[in-house]
């Protein structure tokens, strides 16, 4: 059929014309194929799977061993959830915070000072998830065989002068925590107090590793990932021993992006503490260094918040 000459209506019964006209509109290429309709949710209508809930946390430690810790509580959490759960590895502490921020993580394993930084970057996020050791979680400080330094009960106030190093600057146990106690105990920044810029590993593995080789003679770093190491035969306590012990704080929390309710419906934020309270598996607990969760609250690191206020560290 030749489309530029057209049918002529007037002449075409009704029903001809019908017949006709769809003839004509394949000929001229009317039915192209476009698809079949979606929705606005991204195809398969109201009945389309629930997008991928990610998750993050804090790179505390090696990466590979956080992908061997994580990949089975998302694992779990899908189970739990009815939803795909995947985990998201962060480069670096900032990072985590900055990928909760945009809302590209729904739901971060964050570290006390992170959780705030988070928490007050997206008003509604809330603190829901905390390990039963978290509200007196403490740090070490560390020091290294050949230092001349003895361990006691006391701020170690020998440490000045001595090479130092922080973990992350971002870190509640490896930095904040510290800090705080140097200055409450000396009075001074920890520059002014050592006599030269502490160093930062960005990592509490690191930090035991610098210590126990004699790259630095002190370090500080959080109690769990020392106590693991010694008992995994990863530092020797000979080499790298613990100096001092902090009086404890609030840290490491579960906290849940309000984004949640909106894209898997309200209640899901419950739905998802109530899994992660759940969670009872000794193996997916060992990876946390816990033996158990309990509930956390915002308010449950008000001292964080008000430190972090303190130091800078929060704007």
């Amino acid at each position: 059929m030749d489309c530029e000459k057209g049918i002529d209506m007037q002449r075409s019964p009704t029903w001809f014309l019908a017949a006709v006209l769809a003839v004509f509109l394949t000929a001229c290429g009317g039915s192209e194929d476009k698809g079949p309709t979606t929705s606005g949710d991204g195809g398969g209508g109201g009945d389309s799977a629930k997008p991928t809930l990610k998750f993050t946390a804090i790179p505390g430690e090696d990466p590979s061993r956080l992908q061997e810790k994580f990949g089975p509580v998302a694992e779990y959490l899908s189970e739990q959830l009815g939803v795909p759960v995947e985990y998201v590895p962060a480069a670096k502490y900032s990072a985590s915070v900055e990928m909760f921020k945009n809302g590209d993580v729904m739901l971060a394993w964050f570290g006390g000072l992170t959780g705030v930084q988070a928490r007050h970057f997206v008003k509604g996020a809330e603190a829901i998830v905390q390990g039963v050791e978290d509200p007196k979680y403490k740090s070490y400080f560390l020091a290294n065989a050949d230092s001349g330094l003895k361990p006691g009960d006391d701020f170690p106030m020998d440490i000045a002068g001595k090479t130092f190093t922080f973990g992350s600057k971002s870190s509640t146990s490896g930095r904040l925590m510290p800090e705080h106690f140097i200055r409450k105990n000396t009075g001074k920044s920890p520059a002014e107090f050592l006599g030269s810029e502490p160093k930062f590993s960005n990592s509490h593995d690191l930090t035991c590793e610098w210590v126990e080789k004699g790259v630095v003679q002190v370090g500080v770093v959080s109690y769990t990932t020392y106590d693991r190491r010694v008992k995994e035969g990863d530092t020797d306590p000979a080499k790298c021993f613990i100096l001092w012990k902090t009086p404890d704080y609030p840290d490491y929390n579960f906290t849940a992006h309000p984004k949640l309710e909106e894209t898997y419906g309200a209640g899901f934020t419950k739905k998802l503490q109530k899994a992660l309270l759940d969670m009872k598996s000794e193996t997916l607990l060992a990876g946390f260094q816990r033996t158990g969760m309990i509930p956390a609250k915002n308010s449950d690191f008000a001292v964080i918040k008000e430190l972090a206020m303190e130091l800078g560290l929060l704007r």
